[in-house]
This record gives C-alpha cells, structure tokens and sequence, in this order.
C-alpha cells in the first residue's frame, strides 16, 4: 500500500472537520483512512453512520483525491502509525458511547441517543418507500430501552426537518406531546405550543423560505418535555389520526410526525405490522 506524501499542500485537514490537535489536525483527509473507519464502523455498527466519522472522511478524501492532493492509494502517515479504532464504552451516567479515533486522537462520538436517532431515520425512509425489511427490537438489546415519543419527535429532523410547518404537523405534535407526558393540555413553552404559533404564523406568511420549518421546532424536544415515555402502537395510531384529520387531503407526510412515531413503535415492537 503507497504511502506517498500529498503533492500539494492544499486540501482538507483533519483539523477542518474534526476537533483534533497537533500533526493530525494538518494532516490530509486521505482515502484508505476513510475506508479503515468505514470497515471500522461496519464491523461495528453494521454500516456507516449518518454523521459519523467515516462519512464525514469519506467526502473530504473523495475532494481531495479529485483535486489531486492525494493519490487514491494514499494513507496518512499518522493513521499508519496510530491505526484507526473505534471503542465502545459507557460514560459515568452508564450511557454506551462509542469513540471513532485516529491516531489515539478522537474524531466523533457517537451517544445512544444519536444511534437510535439514526436508526429511527432509516426505518422512516424504508416504510416510506415501501422497502420491505426486518425490524430488530431496541428494547432488548438493540440500542438501548426503547424509542421515546419525544426521540421520534427529534428524530423528525432527519426526515422532515426541512418542511415548512403546517396545522396537521402542530396537531401530530401536540397529540404527540400529550401521549408523551401524560397531560391533557398543552405544555406552556413545549414543542406543542410552539408548532401551533409557528403553524399560525406560516399560514400568514407568503414565502416558503419565510417559514418556520420543522427542524426549527422540534430539535432538542426531548429536552422541551416534562415527561417522556417509549412509544407505543396506540401512540401512533393516535398521532397518525391527529395528522390526517387536520390535513387538507386527509393524508399524512412521508417521513412526518407521525411516520416517525408509528417507527419508533415498530422499532419497540416489531410485532406491528
């Protein structure tokens, strides 16, 4: 395997995408280290990660190979020496954390809580093609004790962030809210009441990029809940009603509110069709 050195000084660095120090931050993103984290993480996760590591080493070499900074046989002296790993842990709090590192230097930590968001968004995307897959239950032994109604809520970022929010989205959320905690009215300050002002708003406002999307409301929800609880089949059958009989075309949106739901129950139960 060449180890030639990068013919330009230009280029992406480690220390333009990750947090790291010292050689390593000025050292060429290169293509066989992007693929020692790739097979690092499908050996341990079962496929490369949205956000991960690997993806984010993937691009930058990808850019740097076609700029010619380096040869698409060119491995870092550092990730030569040091090796690529990827540990698996749990903190003080007892969360599993796993560590992806160069060097002994580490690049990305990927929590619990991101892992089941990721899993959650690929389950999404399946149901919402119609792709056929198997399901593996993350209440034992999968990922962790669960999807939480408030984790769907978060994980409706990856899917549907991007859509501007309407009454069906603040009706599926504030249905969502009150499974969630147990309440029957709304949370001053929750994800519910901010989804009905920003759908009251959207409504007045003209342009599309004007509007309040559902990343800007639902980020961080769990955060935003008094309670929380894992999802279940009634949860989404009640967040998927809540979603269609407000909707203009009594339909819900693919990879919406209540899509994530109804996976995360799937995800705990894969007994649900």
């Amino acid at each position: 395997m060449s180890k030639e050195q990068p013919r330009r000084e230009e280029g992406i660095k480690y220390g333009d995408v990750f947090n790291v120090k010292g050689d390593l931050a000025s050292e060429s993103v290169a293509p066989v280290d992007a693929a020692m984290m790739q097979n690092a993480e499908n050996a341990m996760l079962g496929k490369t990660q949205k956000g991960g590591a690997a993806a984010a080493m993937q691009s930058a070499a990808t850019k740097n190979e076609r700029d010619g900074v380096v040869g698409h046989d060119y491995m870092s002296s550092i990730a030569a020496d040091g090796g690529v790993t990827i540990t698996d842990r749990s903190d003080l709090s007892g969360r599993q954390v796993i560590s992806e590192s160069v060097g002994g230097q580490v690049l990305h930590k990927l929590e619990e809580k991101e892992r089941k968001m990721n899993k959650l968004a690929e389950v999404v995307e399946q149901f919402s093609q119609k792709v056929p897959t198997k399901v593996k239950e993350m209440g034992s032994g999968g990922t962790g004790s669960g999807i939480t109604i408030g984790e769907a809520l978060e994980a409706t970022v990856l899917t549907a962030g991007k859509k501007s929010v309407e009454w069906s989205d603040a009706a599926a959320i504030q249905a969502a809210e009150v499974r969630a905690t147990g309440r029957t009215n709304i949370v001053p300050g929750g994800v519910a009441a901010a989804a009905q002002s920003a759908a009251t708003l959207n409504a007045r406002t003209k342009r599309d990029e004007d509007k309040t999307k559902l990343a800007d409301i639902l980020a961080d929800a769990t955060s935003k809940l008094p309670a929380d609880r894992p999802a279940t089949r009634r949860d989404a059958e009640g967040v998927t009603g809540a979603e269609m009989r407000n909707d203009p075309n009594l339909t819900t949106h693919p990879g919406g509110v209540s899509a994530s739901v109804a996976a995360a129950a799937r995800l705990n139960n894969p007994t649900i069709n």
